[in-house]
């Protein structure tokens, strides 16, 4: 299964923070979208989506206590509105994403060309819901917040059979959260139990736009998710949210975790040139202790190692004791490959690292 779409990928969920307003919801679009471009990464809008009519019992829907069911009436959006949105996105060159939180909503993921479809943490086990997202074939994302493992590992297996292309998100569903409870750990286990499986990480701090993106890349984390919003004097800030000056930071810390990590934790690193060069400063060559004829067999009585090693000159990585010497070497003088004639001395690639190293 394709599941490259989820590495290094960036997910900003724009949710409800348009607050009903199709000019505030481009608008956020429009900074979030710069900032990407400016730093060059993969990332994903997310709107959600919800048919009201459907979603919430017509008996409930002007209950005004129930913080849930006012806000997804006071910020619902037309399907025209939302086509627009979609539309905005996609002019960003940002991947097109959404969380549908009822089948209704699953259709409109088709309708309007989501590339990626979320899971929340809270339709983990909506087997209705779940049924008809596999349904498009569209790859998925889906967070663990408040999971079980049966739970995680029953939604697994379910797109696995199916072969749905499927990123894990390790979340914890408190808003916001505190840095003492985001349970980082959580990224190795994920990692371990589903070695197939992009991990991530879709965090609601909100105190640090640095920390937690650098130890979730170490582990091992390759896609990452935050709520976005702007400021603004109309409308309340939701403190888990990021502003764009934020996600800027956000972004580079990832950069810098980057950077600092290097290779695959998978397989050795090659070494730098600058490290190759630093260590042969540190390296002993083979000096004579005497005068060595031609034709003079080497053993540990003949030679001594010391600094600094010098072009050409075998050092303690080399030294081979019988050797014969082809040339003489004077005492304290250094022994270098051109006084051997063998299959070790006649390897080019060994020659050319020894004539190019040392003083």
């Amino acid at each position: 299964m394709k599941h490259e779409i989820f590495e290094d990928l960036f997910v900003l969920e724009l949710a409800n923070n348009h607050w009903g307003s199709l000019d505030r919801g481009l608008r956020i679009v429009e900074e979030f979208g710069t900032v990407v471009r400016y730093n060059g990464v993969r990332a994903a809008i997310k709107l959600q989506f919800r048919d009201v009519k459907s979603f919430i019992h017509r008996d409930f829907r002007t209950r005004q206590d129930i913080r849930y069911i006012k806000k997804s009436v006071d910020t619902e959006l037309s399907e025209e509105e939302i086509g627009k949105l979609v539309e905005a996105i996609r002019q960003t060159n940002c991947i097109r994403m959404a969380t549908p939180f009822d089948e209704r909503s699953v259709d409109l993921c088709v309708e309007f060309g989501i590339q990626i479809v979320k899971v929340a943490s809270s339709d983990i086990t909506d087997w209705v819901l779940l049924e008809k997202i596999a349904r498009t074939r569209k790859p998925v994302i889906v967070s663990t917040g408040g999971s079980t493992i049966k739970a995680i590992d029953d939604m697994v297996t379910f797109f696995g059979n199916r072969h749905i292309p499927l990123g894990i998100n390790h979340a914890v569903s408190i808003y916001p959260t505190e840095d003492r409870d985001l349970q980082l750990n959580q990224i190795d286990f994920l990692k371990d139990r589903y070695p197939d499986h992009v991990i991530g990480l879709s965090t609601h701090e909100c105190h640090d736009w640095t920390s937690s993106i650098m130890i979730a890349y170490a582990k091992g984390a390759r896609t990452f998710e935050r709520h976005i919003d702007i400021k603004t004097e109309d409308k309340p800030f939701s403190p888990y949210c990021s502003t764009p000056e934020q996600i800027d930071s956000w972004f580079k810390a990832f950069m810098k975790a980057a950077e600092m990590c290097g290779a695959s934790g998978t397989q050795k690193a090659l070494p730098l040139d600058k490290e190759i060069e630093y260590l042969n400063g540190l390296v002993r060559g083979v000096y004579a202790c005497r005068d060595l004829p031609a034709g003079h067999t080497l053993t540990p009585a003949d030679y001594y190692l010391a600094i600094p090693l010098q072009k050409g000159q075998l050092s303690c990585r080399e030294l081979i004791n019988d050797a014969v010497l082809t040339r003489p070497c004077v005492k304290d003088g250094p022994i270098t490959i051109d006084m051997l004639d063998n299959p070790y001395s006649r390897n080019k690639a060994l020659r050319a690292l020894i004539m190019g190293r040392g003083l």
